[in-house]
């Protein structure tokens, strides 16, 4: 389920205004799987509507997971403090479960010093073809994948990126804020379907709603997997680099696209209930 790069083929079906989704199918929704960078925040930031979205999500039942490529040391502190149920970090590699308890790596890693020690040779390996690119401030919190900052690259170089890291026997993987050095197979879907067996048995898939805005929250617009996902608004900017294209999209991008979807599922709730 990992996103090639190499073969940019549009989805044939276009993402449907999140307006024109059925109020019965909002209302059955139980837990919220959601990135972090581009959808939950704005220009880089909580701002105080989002963390409010979140609150009343709470206190209404509906459990949230974020699902982020940020770095585990970052998320670990990051998802204690925020009103969401638990989080997995580096796209699918760990699982930080409710209530502070121990992290789950997610990604089967024999020996996880050697396994940093390969990632850091893979991405000097890269340096010598772009010497441009530059380790991320947080990439020394990591355990499962090495990043990079996107910064200015281009599709045309993202592109070779991966060829070479799939030639070194890695997978690759972006977002609007880095890029990503992991173990093959590794992925937010992987790692979501892994965590929904295991700690949410039981959410049927109808219950649950994926919602991302970047390349590597593909895998979480798969509907033979999440048969509704939701893309805020700026996820169309990536529209001809996705094979998969979510189900539906909101008007609003960013953190005030995800107040628009939790606006809706907790006004479908309400009319469940009068």
């Amino acid at each position: 389920m990992s996103i090639n790069l190499s073969i940019p083929i549009k989805s044939s079906i276009n993402p449907t205004p999140l307006s024109e989704i059925a109020s019965t199918r909002l209302s059955n929704i139980r837990l919220i799987a959601t990135d972090m960078d581009g959808t939950l925040t704005r220009r880089g930031k909580f701002t105080v509507g989002l963390l409010q979205a979140l609150e009343d999500l709470a206190a209404s039942g509906i459990k949230v997971l974020i699902i982020t490529g940020r770095s585990s040391g970052w998320v670990s502190g990051l998802s204690s403090l925020m009103p969401v149920q638990c989080a997995i970090a580096e796209n699918g590699g760990l699982f930080f479960p409710p209530d502070n308890q121990k992290p789950l790596v997610l990604t089967p890693i024999p020996d996880l010093a050697e396994h940093r020690q390969h990632l850091a040779t893979t991405f000097k390996q890269l340096q010598t073809k772009f010497p441009q690119i530059q380790e991320s401030t947080d990439n020394r919190f990591r355990i499962t994948d090495w990043t990079f900052d996107v910064a200015d690259l281009n599709l045309d170089e993202l592109k070779t990126l991966e060829n070479l890291c799939q030639e070194m026997g890695w997978g690759f993987t972006y977002s609007n804020v880095q890029c990503h050095i992991k173990p093959q197979g590794q992925d937010k879907a992987v790692g979501l379907l892994q965590v929904l067996r295991e700690y949410f048995p039981e959410y049927s898939p109808e219950q649950i709603v994926t919602v991302g805005d970047s390349p590597n929250d593909e895998s979480l617009f798969q509907q033979d997997y999440f048969p509704l996902s939701v893309g805020v608004a700026n996820v169309l900017e990536y529209a001809n680099q996705l094979q998969h294209l979510p189900a539906y999209v909101t008007k609003f991008s960013e953190g005030e696209g995800f107040c628009e979807l939790s606006s809706y599922i907790l006004k479908s709730l309400q009319l469940a209930k009068s």
